[in-house]
């Protein structure tokens, strides 16, 4: 949902105008990305339809609590509570500083917290069997191993890989570097490996084919413009299973892979962080914690006093 959508959904409220103005700010000076300003909106959208005719003003405390309570009795997740809070306590925060609010009513207050779970990884040997298993002639399986390659030699989230154009500098396959610009509007680069590299190179030898002559996109789909995120993860689930992949394989698993692997390899926490583009090391550590995991499936297989009889 856009701000748009707010404003349809919401026009009765007598302060949707207040949180499309906001939504705005996020788009314009923030420089959010349109899926995560769309998912401000749909939380902020849910806060207008639980205060009904009441006014953000009015809003205290004891009554977020409620809501959050509410919410959560009917089936909502910790994470998308707590995800929910932020997008309220970010608006407020916005209202006490251009509006005059007096105080923020979701200060202080938290959702259940959420078990954490590890993300899930491809092992080294099931990434080189999913990446190196010959594509095909068809273009569309060339630009496929492409983005596949890119995405687990470089670590790209979804949304880095989608929006980048071809001829703009920001790949250098002479160099074999990326820069990408992430969440938050922060740039970073990160090299390229020679496999994708490869595949890159086979892919803008045909990309003139499928591409719309005018079309800046470095990836392109069937009508000849920018790939569609849906589009991306059904062609690597569509590659995944043709290859005999064990369960889904989604386009962040690329990116955890390419984690996990690199710090398994380096043991350097610091350089993955700033590869990944992870504004705390606390983010980047949970794959730490993925590798201890490997670690212990090898030893329970290896270690004779481990081995179940």
């Amino acid at each position: 949902m856009t701000a748009a959508g707010v404003a349809e959904q919401g026009t009765t409220h007598p302060d949707a105008g207040l949180v499309r103005e906001y939504l705005q700010s996020l788009a314009h000076q923030r420089h959010l990305a349109p899926v995560s300003i769309t998912n401000y909106a749909r939380s902020l959208a849910r806060l207008l339809e639980l205060l009904g005719a009441a006014r953000l003003k009015t809003l205290d405390s004891a009554q977020v609590r409620r809501s959050i309570a509410r919410l959560h009795s009917k089936g909502l997740s910790p994470r998308a509570l707590a995800n929910m809070l932020s997008a309220w306590r970010g608006l407020f925060h916005w209202l006490v500083r251009q509006k005059g609010y007096a105080a923020n009513p979701c200060q202080g207050v938290r959702a259940a917290k959420s078990p954490r779970t590890l993300p899930k990884a491809l092992s080294v040997e099931a990434a080189q069997r999913l990446l190196e298993a010959v594509p095909g002639d068809t273009v569309e399986l060339v630009r496929d191993q492409a983005m596949f390659e890119l995405m687990y030699s470089s670590g790209l989230r979804r949304a880095e890989l989608l929006s980048l154009d071809w001829g703009d500098g920001r790949l250098d396959l002479n160099e074999g570097l990326v820069t990408v610009t992430g969440k938050g509007s922060k740039t970073r680069t990160i090299p390229v490996g020679s496999k994708a590299r490869t595949a890159l190179a086979a892919w803008l030898a045909v990309r003139a084919q499928l591409a719309a002559p005018d079309e800046k996109a470095l990836f392109v789909g069937a009508r000849g413009r920018r790939l569609s995120a849906s589009t991306l993860a059904v062609r690597l689930d569509m590659w995944a299973r043709a290859r005999g992949a064990d369960g889904r394989v989604h386009p962040h698993m690329l990116r955890h892979s390419f984690a996990s692997h690199v710090l398994q390899s380096s043991q350097d926490l610091r350089a993955v962080q700033e590869m990944l583009g992870h504004s705390s090391i606390s983010t980047t550590q949970i794959y730490t914690h993925l590798n201890f995991q490997a670690l212990a499936k090898v030893y329970d297989k290896a270690h004779p006093r481990a081995r179940k009889k």
